[in-house]
């Protein structure tokens, strides 16, 4: 791999992992300083190279590459700043890329540093020096995603637009990246997604469920980032990746563990753009769906020395969602017997079917917990309310002894896809700076859904899955008192059957105030977002939440329940924050949270909201320019995402 791709090698060269315990540095919360010593048959092999001196220590920790940390036991080389050794681009006796050579002047020099390995003479550079090198030249990683779903291939939710952005935002980092998803194949015009897709002719047999499972691979490189499809007949059948109108799969356990076990083989077989990933791999592994793969790196892989160097990161999307099965089917998993512990469960009595029930289970979910190096959730309060007794859904008390390497990083949006300025689907486009086409797209919205054209009527929209957590519970009880003020109500949604009658009830009944679209139509989410005031979201819980990133991006102001990312996004509109006027000039705020998860409290919220709109029209405009320019990109996220990938790779293998 020729490409400054290889950087992370750079780094600690001749560290390898099979070097005895004794030369590995096995402690967690230290930091690693190491002065480099090269062998001689390298030094020969780079007579010419220059050196330079980087700082071993970044924001609190090691720059330490995928190798990993290294720590040796003779210290008396280290200078007295702790200074770690990097070569140029060399290629030693072997082969093998050891360095980056750095543009020089015919004096000799190489940004601020003189001589070479052939007088044994290396002069620190200044420390400006260091630092813009090190901008110049950050570590890479080999980074592979393991998901159900990966927008715009398949979505039922923000899981697929986590994984159809944040890839894309690492590649554009540097970083070589690949995902694996299920080829799904449903029979109808969705098909064509994976039509650039190719069949890369690279069949593997994966033993599990008693017997040798070959599953193909598609391959489409896109953006920068290497998307893979696990081609097998479980895939190929009509209904959404989990489930059909007659309810979830059956056999959902078996096609996810062969997306698991086709996860670890492919960066050891498919040569991607002439190359294969290798064994030192990112293994980001998302929900229980792909949990399984953090397990099969520990207990399948690496006592037989493959995937030393490789680590895995468990990224919790809604830990509702857990992949238990009975116990009797971990035979199934082409796992070793001695590994049973890591995915055991027990259901508490109350939970048992009957009294001669034992309770006994596998949790896919439990597994990656047990055994990932690091755990991420998609929002900072949610990596706090899944170690509660209320949050942790029975998982709570073994992330809160994994608390430690637990993390919390809010996800960001498409801003291409969703943006006011340039969206194909609304009436008309507007931005912060120009709010004319907001008031045109609610008219229009008016319009479609057969309500009277109202500009100065507060409209409410929903947009989201019709179930439980959604709140819809609570929507249905504040609706005969919500519609006796003056305001219009559209909900955008399908799941629940109940709920979906619901809605087709509730529009007969308030035929001028209320419109239920059953059903997901991308294009009118999107003339919701934009036409509505006001976004309700009284989840009764949310990891992250994408939908009030999205209304906040079109100016639409978002009411949401204080759980998860919602409380982490929104921030309460506060008229007499310090500098604010009347007229509403340097307030802060960019919607309204109410707790608790009553029906009272949400009223309360959007009496607040609906009188903001109709009494202080400045106050309104300023929360719609805050909530318009914030910074939704997925740069961010990415650079924490690598910030947590780094610190991975600084301690050993978990497992």
């Amino acid at each position: 791999m020729e490409s400054l791709e290889l950087l992370p090698r750079l780094l600690f060269l001749h560290h390898h992992p099979r070097a005895s315990s004794s030369t590995r540095l096995h402690t967690t919360n230290t930091r690693f300083l190491p002065q480099l010593g090269f062998p001689s048959k390298l030094k020969k092999a780079t007579k010419n190279a220059t050196l330079r001196s980087i700082s071993g220590d970044t924001d609190g920790g090691s720059t330490a590459s995928q190798d990993g940390p290294v720590s040796f036991e003779d210290e008396t080389q280290q200078r007295d700043e702790d200074r770690a050794l990097l070569l140029s681009r060399e290629i030693d006796d072997y082969g093998s890329l050891v360095g980056f050579r750095f543009n020089s002047s015919n004096s000799g020099k190489t940004n601020g540093i003189q001589g070479d390995l052939r007088s044994g003479e290396v002069e620190k550079p200044d420390v400006e020096s260091v630092e813009e090198e090190k901008a110049k030249t950050g570590v890479t990683y080999n980074i592979v995603f393991v998901t159900s779903e990966a927008a715009p291939y398949s979505k039922t939710g923000g899981l697929a637009d986590v994984c159809g952005s944040l890839p894309i935002a690492l590649a554009g980092r540097g970083h070589r990246v690949m995902v694996i998803s299920p080829r799904y194949v449903h029979g109808t015009a969705a098909d064509s997604k994976f039509s650039k897709a190719v069949d890369l002719g690279s069949p593997v047999s994966v033993f599990c469920f008693g017997g040798a499972q070959e599953v193909g691979f598609y391959h489409e490189y896109r953006e920068g980032v290497d998307w893979v499809f696990v081609d097998h007949p479980s895939f190929h059948r009509p209904g959404n990746p989990y489930g059909d109108k007659h309810g979830t799969f059956k056999d959902n356990q078996f096609r996810f563990t062969l997306l698991s076990h086709a996860a670890c083989e492919a960066p050891l077989v498919l040569p991607l753009g002439g190359y294969t990933y290798g064994e030192k791999c990112l293994f980001l592994v998302n929900d229980w769906h792909a949990s399984l793969v953090s397990v099969l790196l520990a207990a399948k892989y690496r006592p037989y020395g493959v995937y030393k160097d490789a680590r895995s990161i468990l990224v919790i999307h809604n830990i509702a969602h857990q992949g238990v099965e009975p116990a009797i089917t971990y035979s199934n998993l082409g796992l070793p017997q001695d590994w049973y512990g890591a995915l055991g469960w027990v259901f508490p009595t109350w939970a048992r079917t009957h009294a001669l029930d034992t309770g006994e289970a596998v949790n896919f979910l439990k597994g990656a917990i047990v055994t990932s190096d690091r755990i991420v959730t998609v929002s900072k309060g949610y990596s706090w309310e899944i170690t509660t007794n209320e949050g942790g859904f029975g998982l709570h008390e073994i992330l809160r002894d994994r608390k430690s390497i637990l993390s919390g990083i809010t996800n960001g949006i498409d801003v291409t896809e969703w943006d006011p300025s340039s969206d194909e689907h609304i009436a008309s486009n507007y931005s912060a700076d120009d709010l004319s086409g907001k008031v045109k797209c609610k008219i229009a919205l008016q319009k479609e859904l057969g309500l009277p054209v109202r500009p100065d009527c507060p409209m409410i929209g929903f947009v989201g899955r019709l179930d439980y957590q959604k709140g819809i519970d609570l929507i249905r009880q504040a609706i005969p008192e919500l519609m006796k003020d003056d305001v219009q109500f559209v909900m955008l949604g399908s799941g629940n059957p109940v709920y979906e009658d619901w809605m087709r009830a509730t529009e007969s009944i308030y035929k001028d105030k209320f419109r239920g679209w059953v059903g997901f139509n991308v294009p009118v989410s999107h003339r919701i977002t934009a036409g509505c005031d006001i976004l309700l979201m009284p989840s009764t819980f949310e990891p992250c939440g994408l939908n009030q990133l999205y209304a906040m991006r079109y100016g639409t102001i978002p009411v949401v329940h204080e759980t998860g990312g919602l409380r982490d996004t929104v921030q309460t509109f506060n008229p007499f924050a310090a500098g604010s006027n009347a007229e509403g000039c340097n307030a802060e705020g960019t919607g309204w949270t109410f707790t608790p998860l009553t029906k009272e409290s949400m009223l309360v919220a959007l009496g607040y909201a609906i009188q903001t709109f109709n009494e202080h029209k400045s106050s309104w405009e300023g929360l719609m320019k805050r909530g318009m320019t914030r910074d939704y990109t997925w740069e961010n996220a990415a650079t924490q995402y690598e910030q947590i990938i780094k610190w991975a790779f600084m301690d050993p293998p978990y497992c």
